[in-house]
């Protein structure tokens, strides 16, 4: 269940948004921004530095797998949540800020689509508000915002104590939270919802989506595919930099290492059905 619910903070360093905006842009951040799971994508450096073992790295990369072939849908997620909340108990907050601030444009820059940078240069030439709303952390989320221009994010937001993470969620931003929050949003900043945009790849959103006036499927799964169909609304695909076809082609180290990554993840989960 959800928690408390979540400040909608400007990231850190911003001010107020220049011009006065009167509308907001609202973006999921996984497939929708960047092409794979954020959550998932600083599982070789948190190993690196001891955080977790190479067998939490291996179903990280089977999860991963489902993510790509079966898309986000709610009992994906809620298995994703309940991992790494798990994972993460004991976790000292500050060396995982730190990880992450290192390692960020290494693993990060690659992964966003270029399409949704220049979707949200456009929005900035328009003077909206860029918000990213995600269910992965905000330790993760926050620095990945900043990277891509973002005013504002909302993010889960995990419990800690004495500087460690306990493996509770204090806020979970997930489904309808993600539309109360954007609707908070709007009622602060004295915005129109139906003058706001909202993109997401995720039925989970639908949500937020139907919040918005002007909403927009982005690589969409199966089931919001067909939502947006009946709903005429707009459907666009986002490709660059890292397609599924490129992945498997193997055209650059990365990718490359990604898909041996995935190749040994399912080896390992064939054996364990085997067993």
């Amino acid at each position: 269940m959800p928690g408390p619910s979540a400040s909608p903070d400007r990231l850190p360093g911003d001010g107020a948004v220049p011009g006065s905006p009167r509308a907001a842009a609202f973006f999921d951040l996984d497939k929708t921004i960047i092409a794979g799971s954020s959550a998932l994508a600083f599982s070789r450096p948190f190993r690196r530095e001891g955080l977790i073992t190479r067998r939490a790295v291996l179903r990280s990369g089977y999860a991963q797998l489902l993510l790509l072939l079966a898309g986000a849908d709610a009992d994906t997620m809620d298995l994703l949540r309940r991992r790494i909340t798990a994972l993460a108990a004991g976790w000292d907050v500050a060396q995982v800020r730190s990880i992450v601030a290192e390692t960020l444009h290494e693993i990060v820059e690659p992964m966003i689509y270029a399409e949704a940078a220049a979707l949200i240069a456009e929005h900035r030439a328009r003077g909206d508000e860029i918000v990213v709303l995600s269910a992965s952390g905000l330790e993760v989320v926050e620095p990945i915002a900043a990277m891509v221009g973002a005013d504002r994010c909302v993010a889960t937001r995990m419990e800690a104590r004495g500087g460690r993470y306990t493996g509770e969620i204090e806020f979970y931003c997930y489904g309808e939270e993600k539309a109360v929050v954007a609707r908070r949003i709007a009622a602060d900043r004295g915005y129109s919802l139906a003058d706001c945009s909202a993109y997401s790849d995720s039925i989970t959103d639908e949500p937020l989506l139907a919040a918005v006036g002007h909403p927009t499927a982005v690589n969409p799964d199966k089931a919001l595919r067909a939502v947006a169909h009946a709903r005429g609304w707009p459907v666009r695909t986002f490709t660059a930099p890292v397609s599924l076809r490129t992945r498997l082609t193997g055209r650059s180290p990365l990718v490359a290492g990604a898909l041996v990554g995935v190749a040994v993840a399912c080896t390992a989960a064939w054996l364990r059905f085997r067993r």
